[in-house]
């Protein structure tokens, strides 16, 4: 009995994968997103982030305010430390210089602690107006190049603002995991300008956590908002490329956050993997908390 043979395979004509990848690069380029995610200012992506925020603080009910949060703080507490922060940022803008290198977390406990027995209404009410009054000072500065110096930082305003809606978005995922609410991601554009800000600080985090030996990384943070970014990392001249790491967007925002693990983060990796684990570890170092 003779086996019955099945169809023969198809020939592809000859080319057709170059074709194909020639025609994919035409129209995508290496690292862009499609489709392509509107470009925002800095100043927008920190009112959509506020907006988001004052809308779950709306949501919350009365006994919500009262679960612990975060650092020993309940959800009204974790609000405070906001309120706090929005004051420390007016001080910057307004040209304070005690605020360059005061603490994160020290500066703004205070205003964590009045918030203790308050009306929740009078403390969302608060942080509105804080937020607002920030976005005000940032309108009346007009340019978004200017360096400013808060909480240990000096940066231009616009990568302040970036960083201020990052840690709102990182807040927010706080008080929803306390309330036991589903986690929520930022919308595409302001999530592009997250991402390129910690892409662009990622030698700084590598410097402060001492890691010190040289090496080329290739980022690729898929979804959208993500991008793709050639970074050197440590001391020295690298070799060629040397570690490739593939990640979601929002998640490595949130090893940036320090609120996920590489672990967790679950990237694809290929090159030296104890390299790449360095490198990883030290993205959480940009945290502020």
């Amino acid at each position: 009995m003779t086996a019955e043979r099945g169809p023969e395979p198809t020939v592809l004509p000859a080319g057709l994968r170059e074709r194909v990848l020639a025609a994919s690069r035409q129209a995508r380029a290496v690292g862009r997103s499609v489709p392509e995610i509107p470009e925002i200012s800095a100043a927008e992506a920190f009112g959509r982030a506020a907006d988001a925020f004052y809308g779950l603080l709306c949501a919350l009910g009365d006994d919500d305010w009262r679960v612990p949060a975060l650092r020993g703080l309940d959800v009204q507490g974790l609000v405070g430390h906001l309120i706090g922060v929005e004051d420390d940022v007016r001080r910057c803008l307004s040209g304070d210089p005690e605020v360059a290198y005061a603490s994160h977390v020290e500066s703004t406990q205070p205003a964590a602690e009045r918030q203790a027995g308050r009306p929740a209404t009078r403390t969302r009410a608060d942080w509105r107006h804080a937020a607002d009054r920030t976005l005000d000072l940032v309108r009346a500065a007009g340019d978004p190049c200017a360096e400013v110096a808060v909480h240990g930082m000096c940066l231009p305003l616009s990568a302040l603002l970036v960083v201020r809606a990052f840690e709102l978005w990182t807040h927010d995922n706080d008080i929803r995991q306390a309330a036991g609410l589903p986690a929520s991601a930022p919308d595409p554009s302001t999530l592009a300008l997250m991402t390129r800000l910690a892409a662009r600080l990622l030698p700084h985090a590598a410097a402060r956590t001492g890691l010190h030996e040289p090496v080329n990384v290739r980022l690729v943070l898929t979804g959208p908002g993500g991008g793709t970014w050639d970074i050197a990392v440590g001391e020295g001249q690298p070799d060629p490329v040397s570690v490739r790491i593939i990640a979601d967007a929002v998640g490595f925002c949130r090893l940036v956050a320090n609120r996920i693990t590489p672990a967790d983060l679950d990237p694809h990796v290929t090159g030296d993997p104890g390299r790449a684990a360095g490198v990883l570890a030290a993205a959480s170092a940009l945290a502020l908390d």
